[in-house]
């Protein structure tokens, strides 16, 4: 990719979370790095370049529309890297996926839907391979903490010499608000689903993002939904709304890497909230809600209401986003029976302020340490494609990345 104009190219740019990842490589971008910010509006690019630091003020802006062939090959051949916070990703990603693919441009994104990452990867996942592009999806909440936290488990494991892994748990904590971004990709996956028994089946698939379904073992996997329960210490367990992609992902990253994390790895994840009366509560809550989130989502006329009630191009406060902040705790037990425990956490409201920094730093890996990354290109996963790389820099951002015996 020598001769590129561009080392990132940010698409989405004028969006909430494009302004966030904008606003964070402004600020962290090593300096020389060539920055452009794309959309599909000159002025409202100027507005959010003028409105970031000064060292921004010089990024070139690049016109393109995520449903115009002709302005995503010209962007993806200008690029060595393509961002995208343009979603939902069913609806206005693959376009983009193709085109870097087939110009051999790394691509990464913040995708948390299952049926977007099969369809890119069989569609693209080829191409990719033959020309070299890294196609990183889920590189933002969704999945980056799950992902890389089983990563650094392994890695723990795997220098005691310990067997691999058979069993990991994986608990969620946050303070944070939930993504208007989310909830249209959720509303996009229901309405998919509805009308095709085929993606019906592709959700129920533990498997349904592996490279080599035919290729995986015939080990169950615990259930996406996870019982409530209390665990040791009187901390309530309920079940953890992102658990279902999550999971799909860290299985595809392990089988990505030739079943490296253990070929009879049994994954789950969970939500951890209050202690005693108050946790017992919440779990009622978060129960019922999502009981009911479901049931509205299924019913095209409560759809249509959730849909206009989103806001449009809005999140959080900047205080509200910088008092957030998530944690995850994953114990993992081996083949020979050793237990180990890893932690990741970090500052800021999961799905906006963390979420850029983690989407910001997967794109400067791609984009400045491709010597340093895993040896492998086409449809990857954060694990896969940018593996120890990322969790450096996430680490230098003030991340937690931790994983010992116990």
């Amino acid at each position: 990719m020598t001769g590129r104009e561009h080392d990132v190219v940010l698409l989405g740019a004028t969006g909430f979370v494009g302004r966030l990842v904008a606003r964070h490589l402004a600020l962290h971008a090593p300096a020389g790095t060539r920055v452009a910010l794309a959309g599909r509006s000159a002025d409202r690019l100027a507005e959010v370049r003028d409105a970031l630091p000064s060292r921004a003020h010089t990024w070139p802006l690049v016109l393109a529309d995520s449903h115009d062939d002709a302005t995503l090959a010209d962007l993806a051949a200008s690029a060595r890297v393509v961002v995208s916070t343009v979603g939902p990703y069913a609806r206005h990603g693959l376009p983009l996926v193709a085109a870097c693919a087939r110009a051999g441009t790394h691509y990464a994104d913040l995708t948390g839907e299952t049926p977007f990452v099969r369809e890119a990867a069989d569609r693209h996942d080829a191409v990719a391979r033959s020309t070299g592009a890294r196609l990183v999806h889920a590189c933002g909440y969704d999945s980056v903490p799950s992902d890389l936290g089983v990563l650094v488990l392994h890695r723990s494991a795997s220098s005691d010499g310990a067997g691999p892994l058979r069993d990991v748990r994986l608990l969620a904590r946050a303070r944070g608000g939930v993504s208007g971004g989310t909830v249209e990709s959720a509303l996009g996956i229901v309405e998919h689903a509805a009308r095709s028994a085929a993606v019906r089946r592709l959700l129920a698939d533990p498997y349904a993002l592996s490279p080599d379904r035919a290729a995986e073992p015939s080990t169950p996997q615990p259930p996406d939904v996870q019982p409530v329960r209390v665990l040791p210490g009187g901390r309530w367990a309920a079940p953890f709304p992102m658990a279902s992609f999550n999971s799909r992902v860290v299985r595809r990253s392990n089988a990505l890497q030739g079943w490296a994390y253990g070929r009879e790895l049994r994954y789950a994840e969970a939500m951890g909230v209050g202690r005693g009366l108050r946790g017992a509560v919440a779990v009622v809550g978060i129960t019922a809600g999502l009981g009911v989130g479901v049931a509205a989502l299924a019913l095209p006329p409560t759809r249509a209401l959730v849909r206009r009630a989103l806001p449009a191009g809005s999140g959080p406060s900047e205080a509200t986003r910088e008092s957030g902040w998530f944690r995850m705790d994953l114990v993992g037990v081996t083949a020979d029976g050793r237990h180990y425990r890893a932690e990741v956490a970090g500052p800021g409201d999961p799905g906006y302020a963390a979420t850029g920094v983690m989407l910001g730093e997967a794109a400067l890996a791609l984009a400045l340490d491709e010597d340093r990354l895993p040896d492998r290109a086409g449809s990857l996963t954060p694990a896969a494609g940018l593996g120890d790389v990322l969790v450096d820099r996430l680490r230098a951002a003030g991340h937690t990345y931790a994983a010992a015996a116990r």
